[in-house]
């Protein structure tokens, strides 16, 4: 008997369930490109929020973009669901679907819910280290039948009419995740005053009145947000959601860490400089993302 992919008939149908989750969506698109590399005949469905269904729009790999209910994975009759997500529901989801194949985690709940359970990342890659969040998810597809391969770079599509810029993200989800307003400011000001059309990147609720004397672009949809990081001749930033989609683009980064573990949430695949230190988020100096600036060869 051969592998799972193998034994999917040709043109046969493949659900992800990926829910939510702007950096986790990012991520999943090397997994995506692994599993259509292998079998470009496959038609591959994600199941995402609207919200979110932007980050997939055009993506090459990516035949349907579903919304999250129960109607559209009894509707999307799949051969294969392969749940991303992990949580109660997205484990009843998979459940719902009908699959011959409903592949999970072994790490997640709702276990008898699944046929193909899947094992950690270290015992499919043959590693102990810990592993990024793309190797994670990629994994799984080796361990489905996809040859070992070198796990690409995330992708994104999005049109490339903005003005080159360097994009600054100083906010977070969490105070433990946001580098200080005064930090951001700094660098900010020393990339103006080199000459750099400087942009500041926020959600509807993020305070920028700090940031006043600067461009920037608030609670735009992601198409654009994708177009202006497309663009981009640099990023600035917390660990967050566009730091990911900015690393799918290939733009230099600077990312600034706090509470989470850089090596399973880095920039991947892109020339990059974390910060973090032991003390917290809050002990990272001015000095240290200038520096990192001047190592990735950017004036400021």
């Amino acid at each position: 008997m051969g592998s799972v992919l193998e034994e999917l008939p040709r043109g046969a149908r493949v659900l992800v369930i990926r829910l939510r989750s702007l950096g986790d969506c990012v991520l999943t698109t090397p997994a995506l490109e692994i599993l259509k590399g292998f079998r470009p005949d496959l038609q591959v469905a994600i199941l995402v929020e609207d919200r979110f269904r932007d980050l997939f729009a055009g993506n090459p790999d990516i035949d349907d973009i579903l919304s999250p209910e129960f109607s559209s994975v009894r509707a999307a009759r799949p051969h294969l669901c392969l749940n991303f997500h992990g949580g109660t529901r997205s484990a009843w989801m998979t459940a719902a679907s009908g699959a011959r194949y409903r592949a999970g985690f072994g790490h997640f709940r709702g276990q008898l819910l699944y046929n193909v359970r899947i094992p950690r990342a270290q015992e499919i890659l043959g590693v102990s280290r810990k592993v990024h969040t793309a190797e994670h998810l990629a994994s799984a597809m080796f361990y489905l039948g996809a040859p070992r391969a070198e796990i690409p770079r995330a992708k994104l599509a999005a049109r490339r009419d903005a003005n080159a810029a360097a994009v600054i993200h100083a906010f977070a989800t969490g105070v433990g995740k946001s580098w200080r307003a005064e930090g951001f400011l700094e660098v900010a000001s020393h990339l103006r005053d080199s000459g750099h059309d400087v942009v500041f990147l926020a959600g509807a609720s993020d305070d920028l009145s700090p940031f006043r004397d600067f461009r920037a672009l608030r609670a735009a949809p992601l198409g654009e947000v994708k177009s202006l990081l497309a663009a981009a001749s640099l990023f600035v930033g917390n660990d967050s959601g566009p730091a990911h989609m900015a690393a799918a683009f290939g733009v230099p980064s600077v990312v600034i860490f706090g509470s989470s573990d850089p090596a399973i949430w880095g920039p991947w695949r892109t020339p990059a400089e974390v910060i973090a230190e032991p003390g917290g988020i809050a002990q990272v100096g001015v000095d240290q993302v200038l520096e990192a600036l001047a190592r990735l060869r950017v004036h400021a």
